[in-house]
């Protein structure tokens, strides 16, 4: 008989790993997911802290980079295989933004979309080139037969429903058009934004920053994404926000945001 499980996946950005180390681990002990996208690890590769990550029961592969950016991915009792380190499209790109893996049985693309501030300017005509080929290379992705997430902070507000007040962030790089029209067309290659798609009409953010108590009075944008390819999407259960960790004493900007999907069944060998 067919067989099936079902896998919680996560992206967190920590804004400094080692600073952060803390309430990552407790939240690793108290909500066992079993894929997770790290973002801004603000560490080199060799400062990564391997150790305390394999102490919690995780394999991780990771991309460091100095002071700023780097990604990772962690898997539940296992090590994910990579396959890709860096969006394909520009060999002189150097930043840190971009690990793809096999874990448990999918293709995870994990990646921490450039910010773009300020506008206009070379960081958002970077923000903007990297979607780009962000979209190049993820339409081989969602083409797979095979189930596919790509999430990560993608630094993009969707909609004015994805921000507490969407006046107040308009000349922001997040909420641009053309931020806005190129993360639309990623999705219309065929991908389902799986928090979107669990919440419906409620609004549920992702990121707090840290003025104001924005965090304790809920006004957050939603800019962390779980996107997932039509052979994966079918599976999906629920989503939501572990905004419990944002609510932390010195905690990241970022709460982890998650998706648990009932994998396609797979044939047993005889």
């Amino acid at each position: 008989m067919p067989r099936s499980r079902t896998l919680t996946i996560a992206t967190f950005n920590v804004n400094g790993i080692n600073s952060r180390l803390p309430h990552l681990l407790a939240w690793l002990e108290q909500e066992q997911p079993d894929i997770v996208a790290l973002q801004e690890l603000k560490a080199t590769d060799s400062g990564f802290p391997i150790a305390a990550i394999e102490g919690a029961g995780y394999g991780a592969i990771w991309q460091g980079q100095a002071s700023w950016n780097g990604v990772a991915l962690l898997a539940r009792g296992s090590v994910p295989v990579e396959s890709r380190r860096g969006l394909p499209g520009a060999p002189a790109d150097t930043q840190a933004r971009y690990i793809e893996a096999a874990v448990h049985g999918i293709v995870v693309a994990a990646l921490y979309l450039p910010n773009g501030n300020p506008q206009p300017g070379p960081k958002y005509d970077y923000k903007l080139a990297w979607m780009q080929r962000l979209a190049r290379h993820a339409r081989t992705l969602v083409k797979l037969e095979h189930p596919v997430a790509m999430l990560g902070d993608f630094n993009v507000i969707p909609t004015d429903e994805d921000v507490y007040d969407a006046a107040a962030w308009k000349k922001d790089a997040l909420i641009q058009p053309a931020v806005r029209e190129a993360y639309q067309k990623l999705l219309a290659q065929g991908w389902t934004d799986a928090l979107r798609s669990c919440s419906g009409e409620q609004r549920v953010y992702t990121f707090w920053d840290y003025f104001r108590q924005h965090a304790q009075r809920d006004r957050g944008l939603r800019i962390d994404h779980l996107l997932l390819n039509p052979v994966l999407a079918p599976g999906l259960v629920e989503a939501g926000v572990d905004r419990w960790v944002r609510l932390q004493e010195k905690a990241s900007d970022h709460a982890p945001t998650w998706a648990r999907i009932k994998l396609p069944a797979v044939r047993r060998a005889s």
